[in-house]
């Protein structure tokens, strides 16, 4: 059953609350009686407790550790591949003309076959 609340009034939403917070009690003594911790019990977080600040430290700095290495090897990268940039080879002018000449080419013979595409079709 849903209700829409913009229909529920200000008295039963305060009994909403109060029925809300038995529930919990009865929650929390129910799981006292069966041994369940109130963290597998109530909060949905499967079981997960709260963490110690040293445990939050180590991770911490495992994680910067790790990004600190992610960063070097990032800049190494970088370095090689500016390198590699300034080696990049260029075709020379005689070979752009070949290629452009053996393209016109190859458009022509498209273009007298009526195709409107280089694939043989």
């Amino acid at each position: 059953m849903l209700i829409s609340i913009s229909n529920i009034s200000v008295s039963q939403l305060k009994r909403a609350v109060v029925i809300r917070e038995q529930l919990e009690k009865l929650e929390l003594e129910l799981a006292g009686i069966l041994g369940e911790s109130r963290a597998t019990s109530t909060n949905g977080r499967g079981g997960r407790g709260k963490m110690s600040p040293a445990a939050r430290a180590r991770i911490a700095a495992a994680q910067r550790l790790r990004w600190a290495k992610h960063r070097k090897g990032a800049s190494a990268s970088a370095k090689t591949s500016g390198k590699a940039a300034k080696g990049k080879r260029k075709l020379s002018p005689a070979t752009k003309a070949k290629i452009a000449a053996a393209a016109r080419i190859r458009w022509a013979r498209a273009k007298a076959a009526n195709r409107r595409t280089l694939a043989a079709a």
